[in-house]
C-alpha cells in the first residue's frame, strides 16, 4: 500500500485532476505559458511569494518562515514532448502532436501537492524554501538557465532536491543512487570535408564517406581503451548523411555523435579525445572537418551525505513501504537537474511508476497512484531539514 497519510482524499483527488488537466494541455520547452500561469496562480493562492518569467517561462515560489534556518529548494519540470499520443483515456492530450510522455505533468502536480502541505505546516518550520518550476528540461537545459537567472541565490540555497518517475520499477517504490545516478549527455555535429569526384576514379577524390565510416569505428576505441572499465559510458553515431548519386563521391559528410558518461572522469575520457581522433583520420586521408558542440548536460551526481539522509528521512516518515538504495545507475539517460547539483549539494531521487510504457513512448502515462509518495518525500524533507529545534 502506498503511503497517503500526509494528504487528505480531497487533496489527492484535486492533485490527480490537476495532473490530468496538465496532461491534456501539453506545451513544449520554453512555451509553457499556460502551465506556468496555472502553477503561479495556485502558488499565490496558497500564500507563496511568486516570481514568473524566470528562464523565459519558469516560476519560483518562496516561503520565508521568518525564523533562522537552512535554505532548501525543490524542483519540478513542466515541459512536454513533440510526440503524437496513442492513448485513448479521458485525459489524453488535446494538442495533436504534443504529449507529456515523460511525466512532467506528474512532477508538476507532485510539487504543487507538496506545496499545499508545506504551507499548512509553516509555523512548525524554520528557514526558507524555494519551489522551482522549471521549463525546458527536454533538450533545452532549462535548469542551467534557471541557475544563471539566480534561483539558487538571495538567499543562497544550501541543498536542492528533485525526482523522476521510473517505469519498470514497482509503483511507489522510492529509491536513491548515491554518487553517479544519471548519465551526462554531449551531442556533436561533425562535418567531414573531402573532395568530390567520380565513383570510378576515387584516387582523384577525397572520400568523406570512407573517412566518416572509419570514424564510426574508431570512436568505439575511446569507450574500450580510454574510459575505465569500472566507469560507464557509450558513444552513438546517431546520424550519418552524405551523397545522393550512385556514381558520385560527395564533397562532404555530416555525422551526429551522442556521448553518454556517468561522471566527470568518464566524460573527459570520451569527449576529451574526440577532436583528436577526427583530426588524425582527416589528416591521414587529406580531408578537413568542422565540429560543433550542440548540447551538453553534465552527469548527475548525487551528494553521498544527502543521499543517505533522504533514505533515512523517507524511512522515518514512512513515505513509502518500499525504500531502496541502489548500488547501480538506473539509467544512462540525462537529466538537467545535474546543473543544480553542480552548484549546491543535494539529491535527485526516483519513484517507481509501475509497469507503464517507458518514458518518451506514445503510450506512456504518469501513474497517479505515486503522487502521495513523491509529494510525501518533499514534505518529509521540509519537515526534517527545516524543523525547529
Amino acid at each position: 500500500m502506498l503511503s497517503k497519510h500526509v494528504f487528505s482524499e480531497k487533496q489527492l483527488q484535486d492533485a490527480t485532476a490537476l495532473r490530468h488537466r496538465l496532461h491534456q494541455n501539453p506545451e513544449l520547452k520554453f512555451q509553457e505559458t499556460d502551465t506556468a500561469t496555472l502553477v503561479a496562480k495556485q502558488l499565490r493562492a496558497l500564500g507563496y511569494t511568486v516570481t514568473e518569467g524566470i528562464a523565459i517561462t519558469g516560476v519560483m515560489a518562496e516561503l520565508d518562515t521568518g525564523r533562522d534556518g537552512p535554505v532548501i529548494a525543490f524542483r519540478a519540470d513542466m515541459d512536454a514532448l513533440p510526440i503524437l499520443e496513442a492513448n485513448a483515456f479521458d485525459h489524453c492530450s488535446q494538442q495533436e502532436g504534443l504529449m507529456h510522455a515523460c511525466g512532467h505533468d506528474g512532477h508538476t502536480a507532485t510539487l504543487l501537492l507538496a506545496a499545499e502541505a508545506i504551507m499548512a505546516m509553516r509555523d512548525e518550520l524554520c528557514g526558507y524554501i524555494k519551489l522551482l518550476f522549471q521549463p525546458g528540461e527536454e533538450g533545452g537545459n532549462g535548469a542551467d538557465l534557471m541557475v544563471k537567472a539566480g534561483v539558487l541565490e538571495n538567499p543562497n540555497v544550501s541543498a536542492v532536491f528533485g525526482y523522476h518517475n521510473r517505469p519498470g520499477f514497482p509503483a511507489g517504490q522510492l529509491f536513491v543512487k548515491s554518487g553517479s545516478a544519471m548519465g551526462g549527455n554531449d551531442t556533436y555535429k561533425v562535418i567531414i570535408k573531402g573532395v568530390s569526384g567520380h565513383a570510378a576514379m576515387p584516387h582523384l577524390a577525397v572520400d568523406p564517406i570512407y573517412v566518416g565510416a572509419s570514424l564510426v569505428q574508431q570512436l568505439q576505441g575511446l569507450v574500450a581503451r580510454h574510459k575505465s572499465p569500472l566507469e560507464a559510458g557509450v558513444i552513438t553515431v546517431a546520424s550519418f548523411h552524405a551523397g545522393d548519386a550512385a556514381n558520385v563521391i560527395p564533397g562532404h559528410a555530416e555525422l551526429l555523435i551522442n556521448i553518454r558518461s556517468d561522471r566527470p572522469s568518464s566524460r573527459e575520457a570520451l569527449t576529451g579525445k574526440l577532436e583528436q581522433v577526427i583530426q588524425g583520420l582527416c589528416t591521414a586521408h587529406g580531408a578537413h572537418f568542422q565540429i560543433e558542440h550542440l548540447h551538453q548536460i553534465p552527469p548527475l551526481v548525487n551528494d553521498p551525505e544527502w543521499s543517505e539522509r533522504v533514505l533515512a528521512i523517507a524511512a522515518k516518515h514512512a513515505v513509502s513501504d518500499d525504500i531502496q538504495q541502489l548500488d547501480y545507475m538506473p539509467t544512462m539517460g540525462a537529466e538537467d537537474f545535474a546543473f543544480y547539483l553542480q552548484e549546491v549539494p543535494g539529491c535527485f531521487f526516483f519513484v517507481g511508476n509501475g509497469d507503464s510504457a517507458y518514458l518518451h513512448n506514445e503510450k506512456y502515462d504518469f501513474n497517479d497512484q505515486i503522487l502521495p509518495v513523491a509529494a510525501g518525500m518533499f514534505v518529509a524533507l521540509a519537515k526534517s531539514v527545516l524543523s525547529q529545534r
